[in-house]
């Protein structure tokens, strides 16, 4: 039986400590025996989660039993973690203990210096912000989890779902995964992953110098743009808007259009029975292959699968 620590921290966001006590606790073996025995700790008494207030019943020592260390994310992911915490989880990492982080719990994992140079994600909208604070990290927005053997990271809410089950697999293997799956109603393996998500290239206040460029995009992504016609419609030359668009999202101009048209065409897809070719040619996509090609290489999945998951009854 492996033991698994969820750790308890003030404003810890209530559904990403629920989700490890619920699917490690109802993990049943072949012979009926619990394949996980739960233990929720911290380094005080009682801690807030939302609306909920805990009480906790071990303290930070519980962590040197631990087989799994569970990092829930906080309401607050820039509040500094206690330096008990982070010592703890430097010290259950040195002695080859399992830390998974939910959510923006990668916040705390990098805090703690246990992300460096290692694969991770977090929730999308606040990947960024953790790639500026830790550049150290190897973030990847697009995955639902990262499993780096000894550190393993969640995207956002039942992304953490889907980590319990990865790690229930890895301990126990596929059939007692699946049932883990079933007692929960989740698909063992989601298609796709975080990228089909993400709200892409919407204009925010870090986009604010683009405004009129951005806008104009808005209105013409359906049309076929060059540059000259983004530069002509901003106002400014070829030059100038490039290194503009470079410094404010990271991308070139056509990459933002190829972003803004991909969004358009998931929210067709969501509320429209529009067939793929023509939702292809509506959002200025060449040809329907090369919408295929696009929507799959971003999002991860098909332009027909991700209808199924946002659009079931279509």
């Amino acid at each position: 039986m492996y033991t698994v620590v969820v750790l308890a921290l003030q404003d810890a966001i209530a559904f990403d400590m629920a989700t490890p006590i619920e699917t490690f606790g109802r993990v049943r073996l072949p012979d009926g025996r619990p394949g996980y025995r739960l233990v929720v700790a911290g380094h005080e008494p009682s801690v807030q989660a939302g609306p909920l207030r805990m009480t906790v019943d071990e303290g930070l020592d519980a962590i040197e039993r631990a087989d799994l260390v569970v990092v829930p994310g906080r309401n607050d992911p820039l509040r500094p973690s206690p330096p008990t915490v982070l010592a703890a989880l430097r010290a259950g990492a040195e002695r080859g203990t399992r830390i998974a982080s939910i959510c923006v719990g990668a916040f705390t994992l990098a805090e703690a210096g246990l992300l460096d140079g290692r694969h991770a994600t977090t929730h999308w909208l606040a990947a960024d912000e953790l790639s500026r604070r830790h550049p150290a990290v190897r973030m990847d927005p697009d995955v639902l989890y990262t499993d780096n053997g000894d550190i393993l990271t969640s995207a956002g809410a039942a992304s953490g779902l889907d980590l319990c089950l990865h790690i229930v697999q890895r301990d126990y293997g596929t059939a007692v995964a699946a049932d883990a799956a079933r007692l929960a109603v989740a698909p063992l393996h989601r298609p796709g992953g975080q990228a089909q998500y993400i709200v892409r290239n919407r204009p925010t206040q870090r986009t604010s110098t683009l405004a009129q460029a951005l806008s104009w995009i808005e209105a013409n992504a359906h049309r076929d743009l060059t540059l000259t016609d983004i530069a002509g419609a901003a106002g400014m030359s070829v030059r100038t808007l490039t290194r503009r668009f470079k410094d404010a999202t990271g991308q070139s101009p056509i990459q933002w259009v190829s972003g803004v048209r991909i969004r358009h065409a998931q929210e067709l897809l969501e509320t429209t029975d529009h067939t793929v070719d023509r939702i292809a040619a509506q959002t200025g996509f060449p040809t329907t292959s090369n919408f295929r090609a696009q929507f799959g290489q971003l999002l991860g999945i098909t332009p027909g699968a991700y209808r199924k998951v946002f659009r079931p009854q279509a």
